[in-house]
C-alpha cells in the first residue's frame, strides 16, 4: 500500500518501489480466498490458498513492508507488514491450528481473528485518506470485506460471509489495477495510469 503509488520510481532512496510487489500479493491472495468465500469456486479447494498465503501474500508482502521501511513510508510499510503478517497467521491459523478448535467455538476463534484486522483496516482506511483514490479504495474495500466477514463468522450469517466475499473480489482488482498503474508508470517513466494522488508526504 505504498504512498508512492501515484510517482515513477525514485532513485534518490537507492532501491525501486516495493508497493507493486506487495500489492500483487496482497490482490493474488485475498482473490482466490475471496472466490472460495463469494460461492464462486468449491470450499473443497480452499487449501489452495495456503502456498499462496505462505509464499506470495505473506512472505512476498512482508518483504515490501521492510523495503518500505527503507523508503521511510510508514504508511506503506505499516500496511504490507501487517497484511504479510496476516496472511502468514491465517496460513499456519488453518494449516495446524483450525482442526483443534471445538466445532461449536470455530466461528468465534475465526470471527475474532478476523476482528482484529478489522479494527486495524478501519484506522488503516482513514490513514489513507492522504494518499491516493487508488489505495483509499483498495482501504474502503478491505475494510467492509473484514467487516462483512466478521459478521459472517461472529454472527452466523452465511449471507455476508458471501457479501465479505464478494467485497474482497473487487478489492483484489482495485489492488492489482494499483500494482499495475505503479509499474507501468514507472516502466514508461511518465503517469500512463493515473492513481489519483490526494496527499503529500
Amino acid at each position: 500500500m505504498s504512498e508512492t503509488a501515484a510517482r515513477p520510481t525514485s532513485t534518490a532512496t537507492g532501491i525501486a518501489d516495493p508497493g507493486p510487489l506487495g500489492l500483487a500479493g496482497f490482490a493474488a491472495t485475498t482473490f482466490v480466498l475471496s472466490a472460495v468465500n463469494a460461492g464462486l469456486i468449491p470450499k473443497a479447494v480452499e487449501p489452495v490458498v495456503l502456498p499462496l498465503a505462505l509464499f506470495y501474500g505473506g512472505l512476498a508482502q512482508l518483504l515490501a513492508g521492510m523495503w518500505e521501511f527503507r523508503k521511510n513510508n510508514t504508511f506503506g510499510a505499516t500496511a504490507f507488514g501487517t497484511y504479510g503478517a496476516f496472511w502468514l497467521a491465517f496460513a499456519f491459523y488453518v494449516w495446524q491450528f483450525s482442526a483443534k478448535i471445538p466445532p461449536a467455538d470455530a466461528a468465534t476463534a475465526t470471527g475474532m481473528f478476523l476482528l482484529v484486522f478489522t479494527i486495524f483496516t478501519g484506522y488503516m482506511m482513514i490513514a489513507s485518506l492522504r494518499t491516493n483514490a487508488v489505495l483509499i479504495g483498495v482501504f474502503v474495500l478491505l475494510f467492509l470485506t473484514f467487516l462483512f466477514l466478521t459478521i459472517g463468522e461472529l454472527g452466523g450469517a452465511e449471507g455476508a460471509g458471501k457479501i465479505g466475499g464478494w467485497l474482497g473480489l473487487a478489492t483484489a482488482v482495485v489492488a492489482w489495477y494499483g500494482s499495475f498503474a505503479v509499474v507501468a508508470n514507472a516502466t514508461f517513466g511518465r503517469t500512463l495510469l493515473p492513481t489519483g494522488a490526494i496527499g503529500k508526504r
